[in-house]
């Protein structure tokens, strides 16, 4: 019998269960994707806001 794979929760996933103070009005993007994206720039050596923008 072959074992089915368990799903594994995503970094977004994880991310999405944070909830956003933010002004809905003023949201140019959704906060796990800002949380994904800065991640992804700390471990590619970011290491400020400005660079985390680069």
């Amino acid at each position: 019998m072959i074992d089915k794979p368990t799903a594994t929760p995503s970094i977004i996933h994880h991310f999405s269960s944070i909830k956003d103070p933010r002004v809905d009005r003023q949201k140019k993007h959704q906060l796990q994707d800002i949380f994904f994206i800065t991640l992804c720039s700390v471990i590619c050596g970011a290491d400020n806001w400005v660079a985390i923008e680069e």
